[in-house]
């Protein structure tokens, strides 16, 4: 499983209709589960972005089906990065010496 974190805000029409987004969060739960993995954490955030999510999926193409069919929806607008666990960074870092 690939872990992505997603740093998100609200557009004009998600802002409009936020005493709906725990059930648009619902439903975003259910997608990634129905592809095939799940969401680890959800934060509503200050700042620059409205939220920070954390989820994984079995690879890129299917994360960009995920994001593709948020914002489609148009209550959001995204960037999403891959992430590495320690592990993984451990071995790049070990491989470069």
């Amino acid at each position: 499983m690939t872990t992505y974190i997603m740093l998100g805000n609200w557009t004009d029409q998600g802002i409009r209709n936020a005493g709906d987004a725990a059930k648009r969060l619902d439903a975003a739960k259910k997608l990634l589960t129905d592809l095939g993995g799940g969401m680890k954490s959800f934060h509503l955030t200050m700042g620059e972005y409205d939220f920070v999510v954390t989820y994984e999926l079995p690879d890129d193409a299917v994360a960009a089906r995920f994001t593709l069919q948020l914002a489609m929806l148009g209550n959001v607008r995204s960037r999403t990065m891959k992430a590495f666990p320690e592990a993984a960074f451990r071995e790049l870092i070990s491989s470069l010496r």
